[in-house]
């Protein structure tokens, strides 16, 4: 299991360059702060995988759960943004100078359950009522205080 930032740690602007060549601040777009946030997303399960692979030599492979706080009212509800299943073999096998997160996460990952809606693809939440073995994690993980 990884916990990932929320959707908020995302900026709303990024560097750019005037027609005049001056910086400045752009406002990112819905489908930018989309791809940004699922590089983020993949970029922490590989990061995991990448770990609990060198810190157990003999595991061959693993399962992983990328769970983040509810972004709506019940804040503290933990909500499951990708589940997928990776083998050592297949993230060794990645050339990464070469790709970028969501690039090696297709790669790697197998049977890999994560939604993306609309025109951004924005990353969803995993309907746990669909996902018996999302729903059992999700019932053991509690974000609130206290």
């Amino acid at each position: 299991m990884v916990v990932v930032p929320s959707l908020s740690t995302i900026p709303e602007r990024r560097p750019g360059l005037t027609k005049s060549g001056n910086l400045s601040l752009k406002k990112m777009t819905k489908t930018e702060t989309a791809k940004t946030y699922k590089q983020l997303v993949f970029g922490h399960v590989l990061v995991t995988l990448r770990e609990a692979f060198a810190v157990a030599p003999g595991l061959k492979s693993a399962r992983i759960v990328a769970l983040r706080s509810s972004s709506d009212a019940t804040k503290g509800r933990p909500e499951a943004l990708l589940a997928a299943t990776c083998s050592r073999e297949a993230l060794a096998a990645i050339p990464w100078s070469h790709v970028d997160a969501a690039d090696a996460a297709v790669q790697s990952l197998s049977d890999a359950v994560f939604i993306e809606k609309g025109v951004t693809r924005a990353l969803q939440p995993i309907p746990a009522d669909k996902h018996p073995d999302i729903k059992k994690v999700l019932s053991v993980v509690d974000f609130s205080e206290g």
